[in-house]
């Protein structure tokens, strides 16, 4: 898969969008929550080509969210394993299936349901503050510059008057 500039970018939502790359790549994510693991039950799931499916797992294995795993030796064959990193990314694709169910699902309702384990409900699946619990709304919230922001760029970023760089330690 080409990569594009955007993993340079100081923005953390491009880094992930050149990560992602296309519109198979977080479908492939998606079936491997739901537990595909190998290649041809990604194939039948997905109805995608095997060159493009060969593209998307090489590049999330390389990216470190899938590990490729040896499962029979005679033939060689492999299974496609989650990592950390990749069950970190749940969250994202619940959010978007979240959006989606709220705003794409028709008046049959969501396609997929979350069931909370741990309290036993169905969840609708926000984005909440880690110190206080509450929702994170675009009107709530702040955006500042962050320590990895480059310092090139800083003074572009405070004229843009987009973010708080008054709040933000340099």
């Amino acid at each position: 898969m080409k990569r594009t500039p955007f993993a340079q970018w100081p923005c953390s939502i491009a880094r992930t969008v050149d990560l992602l790359g296309d519109w198979w790549t977080p479908l492939v994510l998606r079936d491997a929550f739901y537990g595909i693991k190998r290649f041809d039950e990604f194939q039948r799931s997905l109805g995608i080509g095997r060159n493009v499916l060969t593209d998307r797992l090489r590049a999330l294995v390389e990216a470190e969210l899938l590990e490729r795993v040896l499962y029979q030796e005679k033939p060689a064959r492999h299974e496609y394993v989650l990592t950390e990193r990749g069950i970190d990314f749940f969250p994202v694709l619940a959010a978007m299936s979240r959006w989606g169910d709220r705003w794409l699902a028709g008046e049959a309702g969501p396609p997929i349901e979350v069931r909370h384990e741990s309290c036993g409900h169905d969840a609708d699946v926000t984005v909440v503050c880690s110190h206080c619990g509450d929702p994170v709304r675009r009107q709530d919230v702040t955006l500042r510059l962050g320590p990895g922001y480059p310092p090139k760029l800083r003074e572009w970023a405070a004229a843009s008057g987009r973010f708080d760089t008054d709040r933000t330690t340099l």
